[in-house]
C-alpha cells in the first residue's frame, strides 16, 4: 500500500512566492492547497483537515488557535510562519506569541523542509521518553499528553513545553530557560511567548479534568507541580 501523502495548507499572499513553493512541495511529494488570505485558509482548512500549515503571515496562527463559533479544524495542527530575510527578530518572537511552532526565511527552501519532516517526525525514540507526573502522562513517541489515561490535545510547541516541565517537574524554570530550551531563542528577550503558551497548556489540561498543572511562581517563571 501506497504511504499517504502530507497534506500542506500554504497560505501565501503574495502569487509568484507561493507559485514557487507549491510547485517545488509538490516535487518534493506533498500534497499541497494553497491559499491567497486567511478566510480562504480557515475554509480549505476545516475540509482537508491539513498535517501542516505553511503561512505567510503569523495572524493566520492566532485564528487557527482560537477557532470560530460553528466552525471546526483542528486548532493544534503545526503552523510554520515564512519570514522575510531582514525580519526583525521581535517579529519572530511575535510570531511564536500568536501560536506559531516555527519560523522560517521564505527563501530558504531545503530548511523548510527539514522543518516540516521535524514537526511531522513521531519516532525514534525509547521508553525512557515516557514521563509520568501524577495522572501526567508524557509520551515523546507519540508526543502526546495523557492526563488519566485520555488524550489532551496540544500543538507542537505546547508538548515542548509540557515535556520541558516534566523533565523536572517540581524545579522552577526561567522564563529566558523555556525560551532557549523550547523556543531556540537566547538572550533577555521582553515577550510573552512563554506566557501564551503556558496559559494555553494550563487551559487544555484543567478542561481534560486537573488544574493543578503549570504553575507560575510570580517573577520566577513556572513548575509542572
Amino acid at each position: 500500500m501506497a504511504p499517504v501523502p502530507t497534506e500542506l495548507l500554504l497560505v501565501e499572499s503574495e502569487p509568484e512566492t507561493r507559485g514557487f513553493l507549491e510547485r517545488h512541495l509538490r516535487s518534493d511529494g506533498f500534497r499541497v492547497h494553497e491559499a491567497g488570505w486567511d478566510a480562504q485558509a480557515l475554509d480549505i482548512a476545516e475540509r482537508s483537515r491539513p498535517h501542516v500549515v505553511i503561512a505567510g503571515e503569523p495572524d493566520l496562527c492566532a485564528r487557527l488557535r482560537e477557532g470560530e463559533p460553528g466552525r471546526r479544524w483542528d486548532r493544534n495542527v503545526p503552523v510554520i510562519v515564512l519570514a522575510d530575510p531582514d525580519a526583525d527578530p521581535v517579529d519572530r518572537v511575535r510570531a511564536f506569541e500568536k501560536g506559531a511552532d516555527d519560523v522560517v526565511e521564505r527563501h530558504l527552501y531545503l530548511e523548510l523542509v527539514a522543518r516540516i519532516h521535524a514537526l511531522l517526525r513521531r519516532s525514534g525514540v525509547g521508553l525512557a521518553d515516557v514521563l509520568e507526573v501524577g495522572d501526567l502522562v508524557i509520551d515523546h513517541r507519540a508526543r502526546q499528553v495523557r492526563l488519566g489515561g485520555v488524550p489532551v490535545p496540544l500543538a507542537a510547541k505546547e508538548f515542548d513545553l509540557a515535556a520541558r516541565l516534566a523533565s523536572d517537574p517540581e524545579r522552577v524554570f526561567s522564563k529566558e530557560e523555556l525560551l532557549r530550551d523550547v523556543w531556540g531563542l537566547r538572550g533577555r528577550l521582553v515577550t510573552r511567548t512563554v506566557d501564551s503558551h503556558a496559559s494555553r497548556l494550563r487551559r487544555k489540561l484543567r478542561a481534560a479534568g486537573d488544574g493543578r498543572f503549570v504553575v507560575n511562581v510570580w517573577g520566577k517563571g513556572y513548575r509542572m507541580l
